[in-house]
């Protein structure tokens, strides 16, 4: 036997794996629009400096010198005016629903005590549900208040001639919600639990059904007298159970283990989980209708699971996004869940503030249900 390296037959080996890979249509796409994809988004979506902060104005005062004191907010570019409030109830609703992030506080008499010299009290209320957002609006919010201060002084110092420290300033007291200690775990921990359900059901259902297709077992289902919706219920309800038995375990480890307890109704988290489950049993299911093959099926699923890791907010704050990559997390039904696990975990809301998202994800869940169950059933007939 010639154990001696052939160059020629070693040509003609190299030469047929090029012609696999080029000639497999699907696998030479994801391996040239991949790489190419996921730098784009890696290197815009991993950004944790965060500006245009959302943020409700309470402005008792009403006054030039506050209206002054609110533009140095707004032209600092960390903060961006969502909407201009009549009371603290506001606030609370809008933090609750989401839409502001921060809120600013002038009470009355602002101006009249700066222009006797003393330091008025304005607050700052943060949302500390997510930590990084929250640490950016606390020390700008303080420095804005500071260089306010200092020049006001400044000014005053140079018109009057008055003594540095006998002109007033602002005195910035700061307040946050939900997670006072800006504690990481009170942020990660509720995604996790979304993600975990996401990834874990996904794969289950993409792979299983592939791995049928290859083995053949399925082809001998349809030749059964089993109707092709049976037969897809059927295949749906054991993974709908193990996806909601996944996410029952994650919550109590979660709450548990990492004593973060949920502040809203559990039973809704507990509903609203299984819509989850429901939703990323489809997208899985949809992915196997698509792959040919288990290959295929984990190069779809890293496809859809990588992005919506880093584009959901659940590590990387959406607000430091830019609006196109914002944008494409809309897409993602995790982006919603993350919302709603965070809402009634950390800030203890109903359904009363979260119902956008929640319409929102269901829809997406009944589309990808319906386009998948199609696709499914027109491979069985």
């Amino acid at each position: 036997m010639n154990r001696r390296l052939s160059f020629q037959r070693l040509k003609t080996i190299i030469r047929k794996e090029f012609l696999h890979v080029i000639r497999d249509r699907a696998s030479f796409g994801i391996a040239v629009v991949m790489p190419v994809m996921l730098m784009l988004i890696f290197g815009y979506a991993v950004n944790t400096e965060v500006d245009n902060i959302d943020m409700a104005v309470l402005d008792q005062d009403k006054t030039p010198e506050s209206r002054e004191f609110i533009d140095k907010f707004v032209y600092s570019d960390y903060y961006k005016p969502y909407e201009y409030v009549n009371g603290i109830g506001e606030i609370e609703r809008l933090i609750d629903e989401g839409k502001v992030k921060t809120a600013l506080i002038i009470p009355s008499g602002f101006s009249r005590e700066l222009v006797r010299g003393k330091s008025p009290q304005v607050q700052l209320i943060v949302d500390g549900t997510d930590p990084t957002v929250a640490r950016t609006a606390l020390q700008s919010g303080i420095l804005i208040s500071r260089m306010y201060s200092v020049r006001r002084q400044q000014e005053e110092l140079r018109k009057n001639g008055a003594a540095l420290l006998a002109s007033g300033g602002v005195d910035m007291r700061t307040r946050v919600w939900y997670n006072p200690n800006l504690e990481s775990t009170m942020f990660t921990i509720p995604g996790l639990i979304g993600l975990i359900m996401q990834n874990v059901t996904v794969m289950l259902t993409a792979f299983a059904l592939v791995r049928e297709k290859e083995k053949g077992t399925l082809e001998q289902l349809i030749v059964t007298p089993i109707k092709s919706g049976e037969l897809i219920i059927g295949k749906m309800v054991p993974y709908i159970l193990i996806g909601s038995v996944d996410f029952l375990i994650a919550l109590l480890i979660g709450t548990w283990w990492f004593n973060v307890p949920v502040a809203g109704n559990v039973l809704l988290l507990i509903v609203l989980g299984l819509g989850f489950v429901i939703c990323a049993l489809a997208m899985g299911m949809l992915i196997s209708t698509i792959a040919q093959n288990q290959l295929q099926a984990m190069q779809v699923t890293i496809l859809v699971l990588l992005p919506s890791v880093l584009l959901s907010g659940f590590i990387f704050p959406r607000e430091a996004m830019p609006a196109v990559i914002r944008a494409a997390g809309y897409l993602l039904p995790l982006t919603y869940f993350l919302t709603i696990l965070r809402g009634i975990i950390l800030k203890g809301v109903g359904i009363g503030y979260l119902w956008p998202e929640v319409a929102v994800l269901f829809s997406v869940g009944t589309v990808l249900l319906v386009v998948a169950s199609l696709r499914f059933r027109k491979r069985l007939d």
